[in-house]
């Protein structure tokens, strides 16, 4: 019980702190998060605990809790991302993570050409698949299970762990797309298409193919975020 309390009062402290509703600067204290949430002090030091791991708050003896600018904010944690997106700036948010997946992914996929073993191939193509048949039908949510499977074998199979400790970021962000209805119904065909490119050039071992065909879906992303300015 008392962890589920702590998870409630971090959700919601996090989510107005990166929104901006808790501005840069204001105060809390833990009398006013106990007398705020109805919960004990060890809730709300437990919260405060996580939000400060995080970046969002630094301590201050004799004052409180400050909260801290987003320069300071722990930004690829995925739980930062989750609230990130569900506040007013998620366009914005996904704009720059789209940034930091086509600085990465189209290398990833370049290297997993290179490096992926025979099962990781088979398991590309075969997800390169099933995401047609899904995204054709307008199943949203498996569709979006095997995307998340799709890009986080791409990153483990680049054979590189600081691509592979990006896979919770890139699963947030396709998360995020879908649930706030940034992801069209039926996904368009030329990222379709792109996504079975890129699985045939890493089986095939064409790290060229493979990296330029990673490219098009992170060109594709970028192109429907314009779309919503």
């Amino acid at each position: 019980m008392t962890e589920v309390l702590h998870s409630g009062v971090t959700d919601a402290l996090g989510a107005e702190i990166t929104s901006g509703e808790l501005a840069s600067g204001s105060t809390l204290t833990l009398d006013g998060i106990q007398q705020r949430f109805g919960v004990s002090r060890t809730v709300a030091r437990e919260a405060m605990r996580t939000l400060e791991h995080l970046g969002l708050v630094t301590s201050r003896r004799r004052v409180g809790l400050i909260v801290r600018a987003d320069a300071h904010w722990a930004v690829f944690d995925p739980q930062v991302i989750r609230w990130r997106l569900a506040g007013p700036h998620r366009v914005a948010q996904l704009r720059s993570l789209t940034e930091l997946r086509a600085a990465v992914e189209p290398v990833a996929a370049a290297s997993a050409a290179r490096n992926a073993d025979g099962d990781q191939a088979d398991r590309l193509v075969a997800l390169s698949a099933r995401l047609r048949v899904l995204g054709e039908a307008g199943a949203g949510d498996e569709f979006l299970a095997a995307d998340i499977e799709f890009h986080r074998l791409v990153l483990a199979a680049s054979g590189n762990e600081m691509f592979r400790a990006l896979t919770e970021v890139v699963a947030e962000v396709l998360t995020g797309r879908t649930r706030h209805g940034l992801m069209p119904h039926h996904p368009r065909e030329e990222a379709l298409a792109a996504h079975e490119a890129v699985a045939a050039a890493i089986r095939t071992r064409d790290p060229e193919a493979a990296e330029a065909a990673m490219l098009r879906i992170t060109r594709e992303i970028r192109a429907a975020l314009t779309d919503l300015s």
